[in-house]
C-alpha cells in the first residue's frame, strides 16, 4: 500500500512546516512496524507531499502544529498495479 499525504502551508511558516514534516512526522512513521519507506517533496506554491510505502494499512501522520497549515492535509491510499 502507498499513501500520498499533502498539505499546503503559509509562505511565512512554510520552512517551519517542512522542518516539522522532516524532523517529527516522518520519524514517527518510520517507527511503525509495517513501514517500508518514505519520501518528502516540496513545491514552490508551499505544498509538502509525503509518499510512504507500507506492508498493509498505512499509519496516519501526526497532527500538524497549529498555525502551520493554510489548508488542512489530505491523504489518498493507492495499491500497486502489476504490469
Amino acid at each position: 500500500m502507498v499513501r500520498m499525504w499533502e498539505v499546503r502551508g503559509y509562505p511565512r511558516t512554510f520552512e517551519a512546516l517542512l522542518h516539522w514534516v522532516c524532523d517529527v512526522a516522518v520519524p514517527a512513521l518510520r517507527h511503525e512496524l509495517n513501514h517500508v519507506s518514505t519520501e518528502v517533496f516540496s513545491s514552490t506554491d508551499h505544498r509538502v507531499v509525503v509518499i510512504s510505502r507500507w506492508h498493509g494499512a498505512p499509519a496516519s501522520m501526526p497532527d500538524i502544529p497549529a498555525g502551520l497549515e493554510a489548508r488542512s492535509a489530505h491523504a489518498w491510499d493507492f495499491t500497486p498495479v502489476d504490469l
